[in-house]
Order: C-alpha cells, then structure tokens, then sequence
C-alpha cells in the first residue's frame, strides 16, 4: 500500500489527506498545532481565528457531494457587510447572485457613484469570468495556457494598471473597492488592477454561514479522514527533509523521524522550501493580522461589520514601515456571543511577541472599536503575528504578496528538487482562502497519484477520487 505523509491538518491538508485515503493511499498528517483547521485553529477552541464566512459556495457543495454529505445549508449573509465612514455614513452592499438586482445597492450612492459602482462591478465581473477557467478552476497554467489566456482576456485585465489607479472613485467609494486586495494578502497601493476580480467573488456571488462554522467543517473533515483510517500526528512540528535522488525519503521532526513514499506539503510554501534546504523567495510576504476574539454578554446575532479608519492610505504606510498601524481599517465579524475584530499587519512576528505589547495594540483596537460600535464585551484574548507565524513565514497569511504584473500568479504544484511532493495550499496555486485552499488539497494531492483533475466548481459531472 502507498504511503504518503501530508504536512499540515488545515483545509488544504485535509483535503488533500481524504482524497489521498479514498484512492487507498495509507495516509499519516503532520501537524505543529494540537487540533485540525491549520490558522483558524489558534486561539480560543471554539473561535475561528481565521476565516469567519464562506465564499464560492459551489465549492462547499461539490466537496459534499464528493464525500457523499447532504449538500451544506449555506445561508447568505444579508447586506454582504456594512460599511462605516468616520462621518457615520454607511454602505451595505447586497450580492447581485443573492438578490437579483442591484438597486437596494445603487439606492445608497449618489447618481455618480452609483454609474461608477455598475462600471466596476461589471469590470469585475468580466475580469473574474476571463480569469477563473485559468487561474482556478484548472491546474497550474503552463506557458500555452497564459498565452491563451492573454490573448482571450488579458487586455480586460489592465495588466499595466496599478488597481489603486483602476478602482479611483471617489473618497467614499475607492477604499471600498481597494480592500478586496487584501484577501489576498496584497497592499492594495501596490496590487495590480486584475485583482479587481476578487470583488466579484463577494459582491456577485456573495458571502455565506456555513452551519457550524469553519471550525465544524474542519472537524467534520478530520472525523471523516479518520473513518478512512488517516492517522493524525498533532504537535509534530517539522524541522528538515531528508531527499536523496530528487526524491523526499523522510521527515525529522519535534517527534522523531517519519518515512513515506510520497508527500504533500500544506504548508507554506517558502516553510517547505526552508524544510528542503532552499531560500525563500526574496519577494515580499503579503499583510499578517491581528486579531481579538472576544466573549460577548448578550447574543447579538449575525453580522459583518468594516469600520474604515481616517486615512486609509497611511494604514498601508504604517504596514510598509513594518508597525502596527495606530488607525486601522476595523473587520467586526458577530456571531451570536461571539465576536471576531481583525485588522491588517505587517508579515513580521516580532510585533506583539511579547505579552505587554499584543495587549496594549490589543485594548487599544478595543478603544477604537468601542468608541464607534459599542459592544458588551465579557472576555477577550488576542493573536498577533507572531502566533500566526506558527502557521505562515513571518506570520503572513497567504504568503508572497500579490504585487506587480506577474505577482498574482501564484506557483504550480510541483517542486523540481522533490518529484515525490507536491505543495498545496493558500501560498500555491489557485491562491488563498478556504475554497481555494480546498481545492488546491483536493487536486494537488491527485496529481501524486495521477487522479483526475476535479473542478469542484459545480458545472462538471462528479468524478470518483478513488479510479
């Protein structure tokens, strides 16, 4: 029976780790924390400290569907997220796919900003539809591919247009559709204007609960994989593969040495290339976070929340001088007695290292929050970058940042140096956030068994994991 060691029990390991076992592999995962659910699984037990709703629900679905799950209740989230100025206006989009219509939108613009919101959703719309057969839904494009897509879509791309420069509208309006860039992990100063199609995945196709949470699919996924018999090996923090002709033989860790015929890194990517003796990417780490999960006194349903700060751009001029930014953009994520506030950091996990630190930054985002949304908080406890670190090089979430003409490609599967690994996972192709990461696990993880390429986008009949 194959062997194969998957390193990392996030979503894309356990992607990757089920598909893997469903084929007949014998499956073991390596895993630095105590729990599955890779960044989401820091913190409080019962908290994401990651990801907080859903997107591309048809992923979800078709994952269910390939497990033999009822498919999931997703639930949309309505307005998307609401929007507040410093002024006190606010803005709350709906998803056109969700409503069917953009007037309770376009009702809240001016006539001017309304003309331009249709313009950019279009756009992004447009860009997304050229994108996603390439960049997504498909393996890791090769040059005939690219070439392809250039010829077909990529002047609709503005490849030689910052995004700052293609999204300008207006005071109001412009940090509204620059922020979409950094679900990516990119200053959206420095992302270029293809990225404008991550909003069309939000404003199009809209946000969505998941029943339970990210933290209950990441449970459900673990309870599955060991149904199949995938043996877990939590706290096991990997330190060096060992290669020998090209080829991974063995994992020396904090628990001893683990062998197997074939590997699957979940893991960041430049943490893998570390672990096989290269150097990382000179290139820059996309944004970190910081985070408080917070324990509420009364059950304040469901809500997304983003409290814009003074000055936008000097958020990003703090993150590129490497400090925690004193006026952050404010994400308020609430559910029920809970209530999740993230803020954009540098990749650097010095800050908020020490106790002192994480929490002055900490009751001072508290303040901040308090002071223009007043919530009845019982409890707290803060992440800083350092303790996604323990997930990501220097606590960046999705890796290298976006940045430039080709930074939004991300890499391939494949590592030259170990033909028996493959790289899955938000910092590899088709990029980060759970549903990408989900299918990145499920498809990186067949390509090393020579499975079939499954879209999991819901357009394509299923195709079993076990041929």
């Amino acid at each position: 029976m194959t062997q194969v060691a998957v390193i990392g029990a996030g979503f894309a390991g356990l992607a990757a780790a089920l598909r893997l076992a469903r084929a007949g592999a014998q499956v073991t995962v390596l895993d630095a924390l105590d729990r599955p659910g890779g960044k989401a699984a820091l913190g409080y037990a019962d908290f994401s400290s990651g990801p907080t709703v859903v997107t591309m629900p048809q992923i979800f679905a078709a994952l269910h569907a390939r497990l033999g799950w009822n498919v999931p209740d997703l639930t949309p989230a309505h307005p998307t997220t609401t929007y507040h100025a410093l002024n006190g206006r606010t803005f709350a989009p709906e998803a056109l796919n969700v409503v069917g219509s953009l007037e309770p939108t376009l009702a809240q613009l001016s006539p001017s900003e309304g003309r331009r919101y249709r313009q950019l959703l279009l756009a992004a719309r447009q860009m997304y539809s050229g994108a996603a057969g390439t960049f997504l839904f498909a393996p890791p494009p090769g040059a005939a591919q690219l070439a392809r897509y250039a010829f077909k879509a990529g002047r609709q791309a503005a490849p030689l247009t910052p995004l700052a420069r293609y999204v300008r509208s207006g005071p109001f309006l412009t940090p509204f559709w620059l922020r979409f860039a950094t679900y990516l992990g990119a200053d959206p100063y420095r992302a270029p204007a293809v990225l404008h199609n991550i909003a069309w995945v939000e404003l199009g196709d809209g946000i969505w609960h998941l029943p339970g949470g990210l933290l209950a699919l990441a449970e459900r996924l673990y309870r599955e994989a060991l149904r199949h018999h995938v043996r877990f090996e939590f706290g096991t923090r990997v330190q060096h593969l060992s290669t020998h002709g090209g080829r991974v033989l063995g994992a020396h860790t904090s628990r001893g040495a683990f062998a197997a015929d074939h590997w699957v890194s979940a893991a960041d990517r430049a943490l893998t290339l570390g672990w096989l003796g290269q150097a990382a990417s000179p290139s820059p780490r996309g944004v970190s976070g910081f985070a408080l999960q917070l324990r509420l006194r009364e059950d304040l349903g469901q809500g997304h929340h983003i409290f814009w700060p003074a000055d936008y751009a000097r958020e990003w001029h703090d993150i590129r001088a490497g400090r925690l930014p004193a006026d952050p953009t404010l994400y308020l994520h609430l559910d029920g007695p809970r209530a999740f506030l993230l803020v954009n950091a540098p990749p650097d996990p010095a800050l908020g290292h020490s106790p002192e630190s994480k929490n002055d930054y900490a009751r001072h985002l508290l303040g901040r929050l308090q002071a223009r949304f007043p919530l009845p908080v019982a409890a707290w406890q803060a992440l800083a970058p350092a303790d996604y670190a323990r997930t990501g090089l220097g606590g960046a979430l999705y890796g290298r940042a976006p940045h430039g003409l080709l930074g939004s490609l991300r890499p391939g599967w494949q590592l030259p140096q170990a033909r028996n690994l493959v790289q899955v996972g938000g910092t590899v192709h088709p990029g980060g956030g759970v549903p990408l990461s989900l299918l990145s696990g499920w498809n990186g993880a067949g390509q090393l068994l020579h499975l079939d390429y499954d879209s999991l986008n819901g357009e394509h009949p299923f195709q079993s994991a076990a041929k």
